[in-house]
């Protein structure tokens, strides 16, 4: 071991054998990248089912009386209800608290492990929100899928960066986000078809058709390898050096081995991980992964989302074509994600968050201008062609997402913390961005009763304020080796080179 670990300080960047895009690496990315599908369905089957009249007859059926009542509610105001926006946050509430357990286990059981976990929790969690007509029943469902949700983002991420070659390392990441976004598609398609069901249980076929992913996911990951990352830090030296291989393609992976080997040693020298988090040295990534995780929720993307068939009801279509066009800005996100798959590891992570600041900053002004102007408290004036307008803006602001802080709001977190502080960086990255999902999905439906057309200038202000902080403060990693993110990144930083002085 001695050996080994001195053989890391001589190894170089120069010494690695370029890895091979191997069948395995692609089929165990896919696979695992299914833990995004059901990610994204989950994120987006709420806020239709939360505006299926049959939905609410059951179970919010003061709600649904709101729905009925003309010109007494506020277009803005009439789905208010926060036992209703509860139905859709506590997912996430459940996922903050999951991911503390799920950094256990990721560390000690091993990220394959780790994702067969939250496929159970899914797949119970569907079983119970499908198959029962007692709202605390559906509620505790809730509550499990949000457990698969903490599990599954904090090992998936974890998992593409650590097996993917470092040349196609955030496009193989960007897996995770496209199968979120295809999720997303599918669960507003099915929706929208549930919605025309006669007969009262199209929202249980909207709940459980998650079991087709949570299936996936599940047996996925009883087919994938772990990582040589993961293999290593538990002790299996032997089985990570064969997977390694494997997976690379290549008999010739000595200076990779031993930086992790290296990695590894000094990953097992830290006791409290959480407060080895806190050191200097893991300022940079740590402060990045957080506000990374802010900003991409006050992006305002998830609200759209959570919401988007009642939010385009509020804005003055009917239900039907709110569905529809919340239907086309689904597949506007899975086409741009796709884009960026492409774009990632050519054009860098900085210059597409900043070219989607500018993108996202103008299409939100110009919606809150149309809303001001047409859309009224009792009244709405929203001609067919500023309905286009709106849809579209909504569109290109869904589309710069979906190739930035969509992905690259995963990728860096997870590419950037050293293997000692891996796991637990995860988990705080997971566990803010859950928090934050928690509150816009809490108070998003208050803010745009309150706020009316100015939420869009809400989250256009903070669109400003994150392109900022991406032009100061975020660093370029791409085609840079996950274990030399120190040397390569940090170290070179204007900024953050000042926390490297002890290291």
């Amino acid at each position: 071991m001695a050996k080994q670990g001195s053989l890391s300080i001589a190894s170089t960047a120069e010494d690695r054998v370029e890895a091979k895009i191997t069948p395995i690496v692609i089929f165990s990315c896919v696979l695992a990248a299914t833990g995004g599908l059901m990610f994204g369905y989950e994120v987006a089957i709420s806020g239709g089912v939360t505006a299926m009249p049959d939905f609410l007859k059951k179970f919010y059926p003061d709600v649904y009386a709101s729905t009925q009542k003309l010109n007494i509610n506020s277009n803005y105001c009439k789905y208010n209800n926060q036992s209703l926006q509860l139905f859709t946050s506590l997912l996430y509430l459940a996922a903050l608290v999951a991911t503390f357990f799920a950094s256990y286990t990721t560390k000690r059981l091993g990220r394959k492990k780790t994702m067969l976990i939250a496929g159970v929790f899914f797949i119970v969690g569907t079983v119970l929100n499908a198959a029962f007509n007692h709202l605390s029943v559906v509620i505790l469902g809730r509550v499990l899928l949000g457990c698969g949700v903490g599990f599954g983002n904090q090992v998936v991420p974890l998992f593409l960066s650590e097996i993917a070659p470092t040349r196609i390392r955030g496009g193989l990441n960007i897996l995770f986000q496209l199968n979120a976004t295809i999720g997303i598609l599918l669960a507003t398609l099915v929706n929208y078809g549930a919605a025309k069901i006669k007969g009262g249980w199209g929202w249980r076929l909207s709940l459980g058709l998650a079991g087709v992913p949570a299936l996936m996911l599940t047996l996925g990951s009883l087919i994938v390898v772990d990582t040589p990352n993961s293999l290593i830090q538990r002790g299996k030296l032997d089985e990570g050096r064969s997977v390694l291989k494997k997976i690379r393609g290549t008999e010739n992976i000595e200076t990779e081995f031993v930086e992790i080997v290296e990695a590894s040693r000094v990953a097992e020298e830290i006791k409290h991980p959480f407060r080895n988090l806190l050191e200097r040295k893991n300022r940079p990534p740590l402060v990045i992964a957080i506000a990374m995780q802010i900003f991409q929720q006050f992006t305002g993307i998830n609200a759209i989302f959570f919401y988007a068939p009642i939010l385009f009801a509020s804005m003055g279509f009917g239900s039907n074509a709110s569905l529809y066009a919340a239907v086309i800005t689904g597949a506007v996100n899975v086409l741009a994600t796709i884009v960026s798959l492409f774009l990632v590891d050519k054009v860098g992570r900085r210059m597409l968050l900043l070219e989607a600041g500018i993108q996202m900053l103008l299409s939100q002004i110009v919606v809150a201008i149309v809303l001001a102007v047409k859309v009224k408290d009792h009244s709405n004036n929203l001609s067919f062609g500023l309905a286009i307008l709106v849809v579209v803006m909504v569109c290109i602001f869904v589309s710069a997402f979906a190739w930035s802080w969509g992905p690259i709001g995963w990728l860096i977190p997870s590419e950037t913390f050293p293997l000692e502080a891996r796991s637990a960086g995860q988990s705080v990255t997971v566990c803010v961005n859950m928090l934050f999902c928690f509150v816009i999905g809490q108070v998003f439906l208050l803010m745009l009763c309150s706020l009316k057309y100015a939420i869009f200038l809400f989250f256009a202000a903070w669109v400003l304020i994150m392109s900022l902080f991406v032009l100061l403060l975020i660093p370029e990693t791409k085609n840079v080796p996950i274990e030399e993110m120190t040397e390569r990144v940090w170290k070179k930083h204007w900024f953050w080179k000042r926390f490297m002085d002890d290291h």
